[in-house]
């Protein structure tokens, strides 16, 4: 196999396959524990690389953007499962606790990456995942509930300062939308995605870019990938055929179909107008 497999269940367990060397920019809008199941995880952030080994976890904090490569070794590909924390999942699990056990002294956790070290608890939890993930079946809502109640009781377990790392509900700072729109518009994202990575909700994200752009969110993406491609083919960085999936079309009929209502010819056509 040659192309990456990638699945979730829930918008909370991801599980993916990638036989080659793959390295992305991400914004972490939720805590995240990633299992490396073969291959290696390198997670770069501010200079700082840590490097995370096949049978090894990792714990990634929120409201962060690292660089991340997930790299095969020789025959075997990158395996790796993320479960992700979500706000609404910590929220239940800190109103449930008793203040009580809170410990006094804990503070939270500065690094972006974290190891975690080995332990039963987390070994149990991701080997039962495995079997979901391994059989391709998305685990009904209140077992995925209980998973997630089992991932946060391995983290308290490990290190105190996951209770304020984990329990910190301040709102997520939000970054500028047009650096970030401006960074990223070849993504295949949603706009739920690029709300939620800016630190809003979606209905906020609208709101905010309605004050910078007449244009709404997803035609101005339009406008942005079209205008790329049309720098793209004039400065011949690419064939008029690949220039839609560089610039983030999906698909070359749309791609080919948006260019020419935009510049009136199609791509292959613009390209021979220059030459």
């Amino acid at each position: 196999m040659n192309e990456p497999l990638i699945t979730h269940y829930a918008d909370t367990l991801y599980s993916c396959l990638i036989p080659y060397d793959m390295h992305f920019e991400h914004r972490m809008p939720a805590h995240s524990i990633i299992f490396v199941r073969s291959g290696k995880l390198l997670i770069e952030e501010n200079k700082r690389v840590v490097e995370v080994t096949a049978g090894n976890y990792v714990f990634v904090k929120r409201d962060c953007t690292v660089k991340i490569t997930k790299v095969s070794l020789e025959e075997t590909p990158y395996r790796g499962i993320n479960l992700t924390l979500r706000r609404k999942a910590l929220k239940d699990y800190y109103t449930a606790i008793p203040r009580s056990i809170l410990p006094k002294d804990a503070k939270p956790i500065g690094r972006v990456a974290t190891i975690l070290p080995k332990s039963i608890p987390l070994d149990g939890l991701f080997q039962s995942l495995m079997v979901y993930v391994d059989n391709e079946t998305e685990p009904a809502a209140e077992m995925l509930t209980l998973k997630l109640r089992e991932a946060i009781m391995c983290l308290l377990s490990l290190n105190p300062d996951f209770y304020p790392t984990l329990f910190d509900f301040n709102e997520s700072w939000k970054i500028d939308i047009l650096d970030f729109m401006e960074n990223n518009f070849t993504e295949d994202m949603t706009l739920d995605e690029f709300a939620s990575y800016t630190g809003r909700s979606l209905a906020s994200f609208k709101r905010d870019f309605a004050k910078i752009s007449p244009l709404p969110p997803l035609r101005w993406i339009m406008e942005h990938r079209l205008d790329m491609a049309q720098r793209l083919l004039e400065n011949g960085k690419g064939l008029a055929q690949d220039v839609g999936y560089s610039v983030g079309f999906k698909n070359r009929s749309h791609f080919s179909q948006a260019f020419k209502k935009r510049f009136g010819y199609a791509p292959s056509d613009y390209v021979k107008l220059l030459s």
